[in-house]
Order: C-alpha cells, then sequence, then structure tokens
C-alpha cells in the first residue's frame, strides 16, 4: 500500500498543471454547486422555514372578552391537539389621521398589548431599538417605508394618547400592526382578546378548523369572534417568494448540470491522458488493481482538496450573495431562511469527490485490462483516426492550414469534445435566459416611470409633530405646476369602499388634472374617459373572476355606483381599481388628494424640483421616484449567477484544451518541425474551441429562449399580474446577434490561455519523451 501512495503522490507532483486544473475546476463547480443548491433550497420554502424559526401561530383567533375572559382561554391551552399558545393579549384597533397614510401605514392600525417579544408562539425579530415596556411607547411591525431612523416618531391617536415609536420588529405571521406594553393597551379601548395557537396537525384548513373547534369548545357561544389561519397568510406572502422560485431553480439546475459535466470531463480527461504512465506501472509490476488505485488516489487527491476549498468558499460567498439576492419587498421572510443548510454542505463534500472518482473509475477500468505496451502505446502513440481524415478533407478547402488543422481536432476525441460542447451549450443557455430575463425585467421595471418623477405627499413631520400644508387643495395644485420645471400635475386621491357582489373592500384610486401616459402598463381594453368607467388591476380581476366588458357596483356608505371594467393593468394588488374623477367624487365627496404626481420637463433635475416645493409649502413632503428593488435585485442576481456559471463553463474549455495538447504533443512537435509558426499554432488551438463554441450558441440560444418563455409567465403568475406583449417579446435580430457570440467568447476565453502556452513551447519540448 505504501507503494501505491507513494506512487500516487509522485504523480501529483509531476503532474502540477493537470493537478493544478483538477483542484481548480472541483474548487470553482463545488463554490457554484453549494452557491446554486442554497439559491434553490432557500426559494423552495421560504415562509415555512421562517414561520418555524418564528414558531408562528398556525391560527390567530380573536375572542370577545365580554364573553370569554382571560382565565377561560387559558384553559384552551390544554385541549387536545394543542401544542402551545400564546395569549391572551388585549387588541384593539385604532384609527389613525389620513396623514399617517403617507407614511406607509394603513388607516387603521391593529395594536395588541404584549410584555416581551420572545414566547412560546410568535417569537418576534426585534430588528431596530427596543421593546415597549413604558406607558406612551410602541413597536411598529416592519414596514418598508420606514428605516431605524424613524425610531422617535411620534403616532397622534384620536381615541388615545400620543405613541412614540421606540422599536420595530418583524413578525411574519402579521398577528399586529404594533405592539404596547400590556399597561398601555387599556388606554386604547381595547375590543378583543388575541390568543396564537399552535395544533399537532396543520396539513390543512380543515384539519384547524375542527381543532381550533375542540380547542373553544368549552367557551360560550359565539365567544370567538375571527380566526384566521397561517395558511391563508402563506399563500398571500409566498407570491413574492414564488415569483424568485423559478428563475432561482433554474439558475440553480444549470449549475449544477454544468458543474457535474466539467467535472466528469476533467477527470476523465485526466485518466485517458495517463494512459502511458499506467502502462509504464505496469510494465514496472504493479498488478492492474494497484494501477487502478494508484491513478485514482492521483485524481482524489487535488478532487478532495478542491472540493473541500469549494465547500468553505461556497458558504463564505453564500451568505452576502442571498442578501443581495433576496433583498426584494419580502425580505424579512428570506433573510431568516436564506443560508446554506448542513445536509448541503455534507452533500458537496461526499457528493463531488464521489462524481470524481466515478468519472476516473470507467477510464482506470477501461485501462485495468490493457497490457503494458498496448496501455504505452495508447498514451504516446500518434493519433490518425477521425481527426486526421477530417482534416484532410478540410485541407482541400480555401480556409488557412492553420484553421483547417484545429477544425479536425474536436473529432481526435469525441467524448470529450461533447462533454465540452454540453458545458459550453448550458453557458449559453444560461446567458441566453439570463439576457431575456434582465430585458423584460427593466421593461417591467420602467413600465410607467416616465409617467412622472417627483411624488408630492399632502402633510409632513418634523420633531414628532405633524405639519399641515398652508395652501388647500387647488392652491397647491397650481403651487406646483408653477414651480420650475414642472410639466405636468397630476392630484391622486384614494378611499377604501365595498363590492356590493362579493362584500370585500376594495381601494379605489382617481387622479384629477393632467392624465400622466400609463399605456405600459395596460395590458388589455383603455384607460377611462368617461364617468362610470373603472381600469382594474390583473389581481383584482382574476380575484374577482372578471374581465373586460363586466360590470360591478361599488358602495361607500349610503351612495353606490355601477361601473363598467374598460381595462386591465398590471397590478399584483388584488383589492386595487382606479376611476375616473367624476366616479370618485360621487362616492366620497369629501375625499381630498393625498398626492401629487409631478412630470418634469427634459432635463430638470427631480431633487432640485422636490427642494423648491419643500420650501414652498413646508406641509408637503416631496419623494424623488427611486428605482426598482426587485428588478434590480433580479437583474443583478441573475447577472452574477450567468457570469458564474460562464466562468465554469470556460474552465471547462480550459481544461479540454490542456488535455488536447498534452495528447497531440508528438503532432504538435512535428507541425513546428516544419515551419508552424507559434501564431498559427494559437489559431489552431483556438479554432479547435471556436467550433465548439460555435456550436454551443447554436443550440444553446433556443433553450435559452425555451427556458424564458416556461420561466418568466409563472414569475408573472405566481403575483398574479398579466405582462404586456412587450414585455415578453425580447428576442429580435440585435439581440440574437450578441447572443451568437456568447458561445464563441466562453470558447475563446478558456482557450486563449492554454493556447498560447502551447505556442511558446519550443519543438524539443514537445518531442521530449514522458
Amino acid at each position: 500500500m505504501r507503494a501505491v501512495w507513494r506512487a500516487a503522490r509522485a504523480a501529483v507532483r509531476r503532474r502540477r498543471l493537470q493537478t493544478l486544473v483538477i483542484a481548480l475546476v472541483t474548487l470553482t463547480s463545488t463554490a457554484a454547486i453549494v452557491v446554486a443548491l442554497g439559491l434553490v433550497d432557500a426559494a423552495s420554502a421560504p415562509f415555512d422555514k421562517a414561520f418555524d424559526k418564528q414558531r408562528g401561530p398556525h391560527v390567530v383567533a380573536a375572542f370577545d372578552p365580554a364573553r370569554a375572559t382571560d382565565a377561560h382561554l387559558a384553559q384552551a391551552a390544554h385541549r387536545p391537539g394543542v401544542t402551545a399558545t400564546a395569549g391572551p393579549f388585549a387588541q384593539a384597533t385604532v384609527a389613525l389621521p389620513r396623514e399617517a397614510m403617507n407614511y406607509g401605514l394603513s388607516s387603521e392600525l391593529t395594536i395588541v398589548g404584549r410584555g416581551d417579544p420572545a414566547g412560546p408562539v410568535d417569537r418576534l425579530n426585534l430588528w431596530a431599538g427596543r421593546w415597549a415596556t413604558e406607558p406612551g411607547e410602541i413597536v411598529i411591525n416592519r414596514n418598508p417605508d420606514w428605516t431605524s431612523d424613524d425610531l422617535g416618531k411620534q403616532l397622534k391617536v384620536p381615541s388615545g394618547p400620543a405613541l412614540t415609536i421606540v422599536g420595530m420588529a418583524f413578525d411574519l405571521s402579521r398577528t399586529a400592526d404594533a405592539w404596547v406594553a400590556p399597561d398601555q393597551i387599556g388606554a386604547l379601548h381595547p375590543t378583543a382578546t388575541q390568543m396564537l395557537f399552535r395544533f399537532t396537525d396543520a396539513s390543512s384548513e380543515n384539519r384547524l378548523r375542527e381543532q381550533l373547534a375542540t380547542a373553544t369548545e368549552g367557551l360560550p357561544t359565539e365567544a370567538l369572534t375571527a380566526s384566521r389561519s397561517y395558511l391563508t397568510l402563506k399563500d398571500r406572502i409566498g407570491s413574492s417568494a414564488r415569483a424568485y422560485a423559478p428563475y432561482l431553480m433554474a439558475f440553480g439546475i444549470l449549475g449544477i448540470v454544468v458543474a457535474v459535466l466539467i467535472v466528469a470531463n476533467v477527470v476523465s480527461g485526466a485518466v485517458i491522458s495517463g494512459f502511458r504512465h499506467i502502462g509504464v506501472l505496469k510494465a514496472i509490476g504493479f498488478t492492474p488493481g494497484q494501477v487502478v488505485t494508484v491513478y485514482l488516489t492521483m485524481i482524489s487527491v487535488p478532487a478532495v482538496l478542491g472540493c473541500a476549498l469549494g465547500t468553505l468558499a461556497g458558504n463564505l460567498a453564500a451568505r452576502p450573495f442571498f442578501q443581495f439576492v433576496f433583498s426584494g419587498p419580502d425580505a424579512g421572510v428570506f433573510h431568516d431562511s436564506a443560508s446554506i443548510a448542513p445536509w448541503l454542505n455534507v452533500l458537496a463534500l461526499l457528493g463531488m469527490p464521489a462524481v470524481c472518482v466515478l468519472a476516473a473509475l470507467a477510464p482506470a477500468v477501461r485501462a485495468h485490462r490493457l497490457p503494458a505496451a498496448r496501455a504505452i502505446s495508447a498514451g504516446s502513440a500518434p493519433r490518425a483516426g477521425r481527426a486526421l481524415r477530417i482534416q484532410r478533407r478540410l485541407a482541400g478547402s480555401a480556409l488557412p492550414r492553420s484553421v483547417s488543422l484545429g477544425l479536425g481536432l474536436p473529432f481526435a476525441r469525441p467524448g470529450r469534445s461533447a462533454l465540452t460542447l454540453a458545458a459550453v451549450v448550458l453557458g449559453v443557455t444560461t446567458v441566453t435566459f439570463a439576457t431575456g430575463l434582465a430585458t423584460t425585467m427593466d421593461r417591467f421595471g420602467n413600465a410607467g416611470r416616465d409617467a412622472y418623477q417627483v411624488t408630492v405627499y399632502v402633510g409632513a413631520f418634523k420633531d414628532g409633530k405633524e405639519i399641515r400644508p398652508r395652501h388647500d387643495d387647488l392652491e397647491l395644485h397650481s403651487l406646483l405646476r408653477a414651480l420650475p420645471g414642472a410639466r405636468e400635475v397630476t392630484a391622486r386621491a384614494d378611499v377604501e369602499v365595498r363590492a356590493a357582489a362579493s362584500g370585500d373592500t376594495v381601494w379605489l384610486e382617481a387622479r384629477r388634472g393632467d392624465r400622466p401616459r400609463m399605456g405600459s402598463v395596460l395590458t388589455e381594453g383603455r384607460w377611462t374617459r368617461h364617468a362610470g368607467e373603472i381600469v382594474a388591476g390583473s389581481a383584482f380581476l382574476r380575484e374577482n373572476a372578471l374581465r373586460v366588458g363586466d360590470r360591478l357596483r361599488l358602495e361607500k356608505g349610503g351612495r353606490g355606483e355601477r361601473v363598467l371594467v374598460v381595462g386591465e393593468f398590471m397590478e399584483s394588488n388584488a383589492r386595487l381599481v382606479v376611476a375616473d374623477w367624476a366616479t370618485f367624487t360621487a362616492l366620497a365627496p369629501k375625499e381630498k388628494p393625498i398626492a401629487y404626481h409631478v412630470k418634469l420637463r427634459e432635463g430638470a433635475d427631480p431633487a432640485a424640483y422636490a427642494r423648491a416645493a419643500r420650501a414652498a409649502d413646508a406641509g408637503v413632503s416631496p419623494t424623488v421616484q427611486g428605482s426598482n428593488t426587485v428588478t434590480q435585485t433580479i437583474i443583478g442576481s441573475s447577472t452574477a449567477l450567468t457570469l458564474m456559471l460562464a466562468v465554469v463553463a470556460s474552465l471547462g474549455v480550459f481544461n479540454t484544451v490542456v488535455l488536447n495538447t498534452r495528447d497531440r504533443r508528438r503532432d504538435l512537435g512535428m507541425l513546428k518541425s516544419i515551419g508552424m509558426t507559434p501564431r498559427q499554432v494559437t489559431v489552431m488551438t483556438v479554432t479547435s474551441m471556436a467550433l465548439l463554441g460555435a456550436l454551443g450558441s447554436l443550440l444553446g440560444i433556443p433553450l435559452g429562449i425555451v427556458g424564458h418563455h416556461l420561466v418568466v409567465p409563472r414569475m408573472a403568475d405566481a403575483v398574479d399580474i398579466t405582462l404586456p406583449t412587450y414585455m415578453t417579446d425580447v428576442w429580435h435580430a440585435p439581440a440574437l446577434t450578441g447572443l451568437a457570440l456568447a458561445g464563441l467568447a466562453i470558447a475563446v476565453l478558456g482557450a486563449f490561455v492554454p493556447a498560447r502556452r502551447a505556442a511558446r513551447l519550443t519543438v524539443a519540448e514537445v518531442l521530449h519523451n514522458e
């Protein structure tokens, strides 16, 4: 056994370049697999992972405190099927001033009196500030419009005290909009008592209803006033996760397949190129079994080292990479779940070396029965075969000799060339898919963004105090229109109404003044032109089983309007519809605009306009339109993943050129001895891979287009929107021409360095016998 280890160790030291290639490719491939599998794992069930980590409640129940005392509710914790409870907590519903909505808060807040953020159920993530422990303090649930800089602001509750924000928490289960200390909740006039339940079986809505009925069996009639299952919340929150999952899984699968192909190519090529070494070992007395062991050990040393370093690199890169990828509107869901699972590390550390050994085993066993003379001849004899015959046919063409020789080289090792071609094809597929995805997401993110550049909200806060505008509605509209740089000003108002057919609340929005050009978000029909018309979002139409041309009745108080759906626009909010100003005022005549959208003249500075608006009236809050974070997240992550996979594919080409050069050392020596220049050697070697690159583009572009057509609609369906045709019709002649160069770029980049190295070898070096 000592002789076997000595021979393997000597082979590793002697074949430094081959050892380095194996270690480098396995390192890169393992890191790519760790990140790719981590992405797939993190995107497959982010809600479930975060929910389990926070010990979320399977059911959130509200009870009438007049019918069910805290003592009654405490008994529910010991009922059959209940595994854990939290509460009872006093719960109040507080109406906020209309102006508070300008800062991302709804018109009503559900506030719960709770002593601490921990507990057996619903463990809150207090990510900023501290918990509310004193009167006059409040903790706000995560809101994307607020940051830790907003700590210290005050909320004025019309029916209660002013509350200072001392902390911000993330509650995935959304059991409340805010929390106060138990001693404070009485001043907010609570009307319900909240209980949080976890049950033994949470597999379906029916099972949860049955177990909740068992838990509340001993309570007075009608004590339970409302309940919500976590499955409903999971479906709503998971829509964003489902939008990320299709493209992340596509990249993950591509990364795994590319990495396996490259590893198999590297290792099997290394074994084949070592046939002469195997023959020498047999000639000096090694048994066939020992020869196979030597060679598998020689391959395993750099492979295991590369896998170990690759697993470490994948873990180091994964955390910041996940934070970059998962930075959309539901970032809290992903950040709590997006990390490399231990089983993935075990799989990488054991699986990748196993792939290397299996890839090496087949050619090593093939050489197992070869006599020493034949093994030595297989490693050193010149290779005629297919490549020479094809090169002879190409020699009759008008192509330069170095090009014709290069075009025939891939046929010398068809198996190796096929593996390299497959890696290039998948690399081109990745580039094509990512290009189409980026184009679609860029158009999605910019849709309607040219309609205005600045939004001026009514109302402002300074030192915790609210400031109202000095000007009334019409005066403010005229003032904003008269400021330097303004071209168009559109007032926006919205109000909650009710759909008569379903009884669901609808968020009705209307605009007055200049009509912004919003055709880029319209998917069907047209925008409103007359009273009694609305344009509805895709999600609203799907949820209410409506189409363009249907009618519905909207009601507000004692008023009602029968409206016609004249258009559908791209919107994932299932409650939002847009009406003309006349329809809006017919339902809510007292409502005033809450914001003004300003379109600027060409070349005007949005920041300068915002400063001018704030100076003109201190009671407004101008906001310059920012970038679309979801679009940036998807484009940025897809670009990073594409570059990673393209590098891995280029390493596969690099390895193939190294092996081909080693295999054909004698041929290369003879060509140089009869006058082939270093430049011609480089051209010949790069041409051999450029052929595979061209074929890779030819095959990979259609696969990438098919992937785009499969993945993008699923991403849109996950958030219940319909994309306009121009967002998915992204394949045109200029784009396809550029993509045709992707395969060539991958092949040439991977082949150039070893080609230059081969070109610099002298005739004596290439003819030197091992």
